[in-house]
């Protein structure tokens, strides 16, 4: 099966995230499973490489983060053509490229998440409704396409935006379990990690307010801020009106093997963010017997189980927040109940058989539409 997966970044790119991981994995395996496949995706800066490979995968580059719009439908069909390409996966995590309108081929789509109404709190007001405005029409030329979701909470936003359900598949994202395993002691002081890019719809000021209410309490607690992003200045800031700079430390962009550290050793992991496609900083945490308090929002009650691998808390609550890192801080048992269910569950889930799975939903898909 020749397979071009088109989406907006790949792994190389500095904006990359899960969703690149994502495509890396599934997409990397399915080379080595006989399938030829191509991405398209845009770059980034001048001098970069139009061309290049990438886990099996070949790699053309078309126009900025920005541009990437206005020279994907020509660039695809030449792609198409010269590969003899028999499926398109259009993956949809930024604004969708309506493929279904130009392909040739017959698509699939794979979608992470939507922003939704949650745009306006990340990107200017410009931004932020055109790409409210772009999502809005996925029922009319989506309907009829088979899609791939990550999480049953974008399964179900899909369909309550006129995607056929009968025609959507749930596949969970997987995890490497050879690099992410469990460390060989903790922390000596309670210790909380976030670890991602800080946007504003993270809600790490609510986490900010939930450690200062924390420590008011009379608990003690240390909060680890790995990772950069636009909203740095202000979350700094925070921390200092706060009155947090001795118990916040902000690590910026950290090497993988820092991160393995940091989930191996810290007591407990957090994430707060509106809305997710599934939480991937979870599970890699879950698999280092690390558990998670999450918002109960989209994507992360999908990979936090309440009360099994973490728990679950109403996002823009600081009291709520705060009670659960109290509670996780200060009960020893707790904290090793949560570890071995979060760890349990993050055995459960592999890349290799997502991208089998995936594969088996591609083939089918060819299949049906040869018929």
């Amino acid at each position: 099966m020749r397979v071009l997966v088109v989406n907006w970044l790949d792994r190389e790119n500095p904006e990359a995230g899960g969703a690149e991981l994502h495509l890396h994995e599934v997409f990397g395996r399915m080379t080595r499973m006989g399938h030829r496949v191509v991405a398209l995706t845009s770059g980034w800066r001048a001098g970069e490489p139009s061309e290049t490979e990438l886990d099996g995968i070949r790699i053309v580059r078309v126009g900025s983060r920005y541009t990437f719009p206005l020279g994907v439908r020509q660039a695809a069909r030449r792609i198409i053509r010269q590969e003899g390409i028999d499926l398109l996966v259009e993956d949809l995590n930024k604004v969708p490229v309506f493929t279904p309108m130009w392909s040739p081929v017959p698509v699939v789509l794979l979608v992470h998440h939507l922003f939704g109404s949650t745009v306006f709190r990340e990107a200017s007001l410009p931004l932020a409704l055109a790409t409210w405005l772009l999502e809005r029409p996925l029922g009319v030329f989506y309907r009829q396409v088979r899609a791939v979701a990550v999480s049953e909470s974008t399964a179900a936003d899909l369909t309550a935006r006129g995607l056929d359900p009968g025609r959507i598949d749930v596949v969970h994202n997987g995890i490497d379990l050879d690099t992410f395993v469990p460390g060989t002691s903790r922390a000596a002081q309670p210790t909380v990690l976030y670890l991602g890019r800080l946007k504003r719809y993270k809600r790490l000021d609510r986490v900010l307010e939930a450690v200062a209410l924390v420590r008011d309490r009379g608990v003690e607690i240390r909060f680890l801020v790995a990772g950069t992003g636009d909203a740095e200045d202000e979350l700094r800031e925070r921390t200092r009106t706060l009155g947090l700079d001795d118990a916040v430390e902000f690590l910026g962009f950290v090497s993988e093997q820092r991160k393995l550290e940091l989930y191996q050793t810290t007591w407990v992991h957090v994430l707060m963010s509106e809305k997710e496609g599934w939480g991937l900083t979870n599970v890699e945490a879950a698999a280092c017997a690390t558990p998670t308090i999450a918002a109960d929002s989209p994507g992360l009650r999908d990979s936090v189980r309440d009360g099994v691998t973490g728990l679950l808390v109403p996002g823009d609550d600081v009291s709520a927040i705060a009670s659960a890192l109290a509670r996780v801080l200060t009960d020893a048992d707790l904290r090793t109940e949560l570890g071995d269910g979060a760890l349990d569950f993050a055995r459960s889930l592999d890349w290799g058989k997502t991208a089998v799975a995936v594969s088996e939903i591609l083939e089918r898909e060819l299949a049906r539409a040869g018929a």
